[in-house]
């Protein structure tokens, strides 16, 4: 698939309403794409796709979903307008850090939404489009990881867990996949200044800014680029994995900070 080509392609984005995934929605729309966006919150989705649609001139359907629940999954996906169920491309970006405590400190509450977001989700989600994948045996699906998902860092616990997951499942779906014509890649950002660190720590954002202070992170527009580097790559090459991180930072936990 080329750059050109990606104009006739169906991308699903999930999370599509903030962050990494309007991102990824504007880059893709650029290109010409039809863009299947879903997000919890459907009115802030509309409000980033609505713009796009009147700008690019594409073709956009939004409709409001959570990851976590199995049967809204399967029902949602399943009831999908005709001219909407062939999907080329699946991002799943849906995803979040919850608490920042030791693990015989932390919220059993948090590790759920975690695991049932960041693992289920992407499972859900999956699950119920590879299959029309398999039969056409055509198809791209690109997970958003994270450098969580190759290291485990202090009072990270269950978020690293649910990324290591990410990181097995994208391994297996390669493995379950091969000798098809379907490609499975995962990019996985270090430090990317969007609303994950706001959530992360309930709403605080001074400690949420503090993530960032004094260092240069990552833009979602940066891993949006990543990601159309991976779709648009010709349909011969699989881009397995794509670790991208600030100038700023060399690992989970090391990020060299200006003095003020």
């Amino acid at each position: 698939m080329t750059k050109s080509q990606i104009s006739s392609k169906t991308v699903f984005i999930t999370g599509a309403s903030s962050g990494i995934g309007a991102a990824c929605a504007a880059h893709f729309a650029q290109a010409g794409a039809r863009l299947l966006l879903c997000a919890r919150n459907i009115d802030r989705l509309n409000e980033i796709a609505m713009p796009l649609k009147d700008k690019h001139k594409i073709d956009i359907h939004t409709f409001q979903l959570d990851v976590r629940n199995r049967a809204q999954v399967q029902q949602a996906l399943k009831n999908l307008p005709k001219e909407w169920q062939t999907i080329d491309v699946l991002i799943n970006n849906a995803g979040l850090a919850r608490g920042f405590e030791p693990l015989q400190e932390g919220n059993i509450d948090d590790w759920e939404e975690m695991i049932d977001t960041n693992v289920k989700g992407l499972l859900y989600v999956t699950r119920a489009i590879l299959p029309a994948m398999v039969a056409r045996n055509s198809g791209h699906i690109i997970n958003i990881g994270s450098v969580a998902g190759h290291e485990a860092y202090p009072k990270g616990n269950a978020y690293c867990a649910s990324k290591h997951a990410v990181s097995a499942l994208t391994k297996c779906l390669r493995m379950d996949l091969l000798g098809t014509k379907i490609r499975v890649s995962t990019v996985d950002p270090g430090a990317v200044e969007t609303s994950f660190s706001v959530v992360r720590f309930k709403g605080d954002k001074e400690r949420a800014a503090a993530v960032y202070k004094g260092m240069q992170p990552l833009t979602p527009a940066d891993v949006a680029d990543a990601v159309f580097y991976c779709a648009s790559c010709p349909p011969h090459v699989n881009i397995s994995e794509i670790i991208i991180m600030p100038t700023d930072q060399a690992s989970a936990t090391m990020v060299h900070r200006k003095q003020d």
